[in-house]
């Protein structure tokens, strides 16, 4: 096989060829170099306030990747193996041994996403042209280990050299924002900004939530014991959070359920999740409450809204006790997004200057669901494809679902929403190839010229979601 066969050929994820392809070459081509908006992910704000080195090479592609390390211990690979930290403290395998890990069994990662992005990671950072493999794991982990060391490649100027106009983190309520304090003195709070994540205090299942929601009320001065002090705290953090850059919200949740109580109603649940004396369809009940409640603070405040919905999270507990949470044993689940969503579009769908975006891990309602709902509620727009769907295929299902309801711009365009810093600009790849080889085929089939192909392509690439998270750019 030849070297363009083996690793990242030119024309991946493009069409197969004819005049298809090269409208598909020529729509990437108009859209390659365009800077990265990032407006939701993960990465840890302490990487920019202090702008250090950042490791070793399995720092840097393994043992923060929850996509890679799943599969590995899906063939008995253990996490100790992978040189996961323990939470008791107990040795691990070293970097270079879990690299080495990572080398020998480099081929379980054939035909998945994570291959693309650690391919392009390690070339677009790092010059490599030929695959990981365990003849070459010693040298590569040699070669990024010392390059890690060198001022090119510390974070600020890897968000430099991948065009990266605006980041957004992910914080919790609770969180003092220290780093993110530096970042603003620093001048970079308009390019790295938080997001107000509150998870921590609106879910009555998280392990501390008694303990959380008491901390909320000593942090704001406000009485969390009453429904209307609850929501106060909430105010007050949000303001917070919005001096320090935000301009969103963010909301893991199970299922896609709200609902819209009397006040004595939400008074009353509340103090029994207080007291301890709720059942499971109360912790739901407050979930769902919460996410009405988080739409009303955004007609207030203009931060727009995510929900992230459809996982179910941390299902293994052997691994939850011996390593932490967010390390791969989480599980897609079914969503009734219509049903579901009802109270809060309901209550807050047409308001003006709420913007409501919805991300989900059931495929089966992109078409049935979430395209008529985007395609109908002046407050809401389609997130894209999201955590399992991030991939080629997963793009194109998505796609195809959405755009024939809801048309291009109903929808959010694209957030990487990874851990990993130098996936940030592989996964924007994939989805602008993705994006450029879905409007080939229609300009192919006569149903787009070539005038709006190009600037549906841009718009997908850079300006939706700009447009969706209201991001100004100074």
């Amino acid at each position: 096989m030849t070297h363009s066969d083996t690793f990242l050929h030119p024309d991946r994820l493009l069409p197969v060829g004819g005049r298809t392809l090269k409208i598909a070459r020529d729509l990437y081509e108009s859209v390659v170099d365009l800077p990265i908006i990032s407006p939701h992910g993960h990465t840890l704000p302490h990487w920019f306030a202090d702008n250090q080195p950042m490791g070793d090479a399995a720092d840097l592609f393994l043992t923060p990747d929850h996509y890679v390390l799943r599969l590995l211990y899906s063939h008995g690979i253990s996490y100790d193996t992978m040189g996961v930290p323990r939470t008791d403290g107990a040795e691990v395998a070293s970097g270079r041994a879990a690299w080495k890990v990572l080398a020998d069994h480099y081929h379980l990662f054939l035909g998945t996403p994570s291959r693309l992005w650690i391919d392009h990671s390690m070339n677009w950072a790092f010059g490599i042209e030929e695959p990981l493999a365990p003849d070459n794991a010693d040298a590569y982990f040699d070669l990024i280990t010392a390059r890690l060391q060198q001022d090119e490649c510390r974070p600020l100027a890897l968000l430099d050299k991948a065009r990266v106009d605006y980041i957004a983190t992910t914080e919790f309520a609770l969180d003092p924002l220290t780093h993110h304090a530096r970042i603003g003195e620093q001048g970079l709070s308009s390019r790295i900004a938080t997001t107000y994540r509150p998870d921590d205090v609106t879910d009555p299942d998280h392990p501390d939530f008694q303990t959380n929601i008491r901390s909320l009320g000593d942090m704001t001065g406000q009485d969390i014991e009453s429904w209307s002090g609850l929501i106060e705290a909430h105010r007050v953090r949000r303001a917070f959070f919005r001096q320090h850059g935000a301009s969103a919200t963010d909301h893991g949740v199970p299922s896609t359920r709200t609902v819209d109580l009397s006040t004595t109603d939400k008074q009353a649940l509340l103090t029994r999740l207080l007291k301890g004396e709720h059942n499971p369809m109360d912790s739901e009940t407050f979930r769902a409450q919460m996410l009405t409640e988080m739409a009303g603070l955004s007609c207030e405040d203009g931060m727009v809204m995510q929900i992230h919905a459809g996982a179910r999270r941390n299902t293994d507990p052997r691994l939850m006790e011996r390593f932490g949470a967010n390390l791969g044993a989480d599980i897609p689940v079914s969503v009734d997004p219509v049903s579901g969503l009802e109270p809060l579009l309901q209550r807050y769908g047409n308001a003006k200057g709420f913007r409501l975006l919805f991300f989900c891990l059931d495929e089966t309602v992109y078409a049935r669901e979430l395209a008529p709902l985007a395609g109908y509620w002046p407050a809401l727009r389609s997130g894209p494809p999201w955590w399992f769907h991030d991939s080629p295929r997963g793009i194109a299902r998505y796609l195809d679902g959405m755009v024939e309801t809801a048309g291009f711009h109903n929808l959010a365009g694209f957030n990487d929403d990874t851990r990993a810093l130098l996936s940030i600009p592989a996964r924007h790849d994939v989805w602008r190839r993705c994006v450029c080889s879905f409007i080939a085929e229609m300009v192919s089939a006569r149903i787009l010229g070539s005038n709006d192909a190009r600037e549906t392509v841009r718009w997908l690439s850079y300006e939706a979601a700009l447009d969706a998270y209201g991001i100004k750019l100074t």
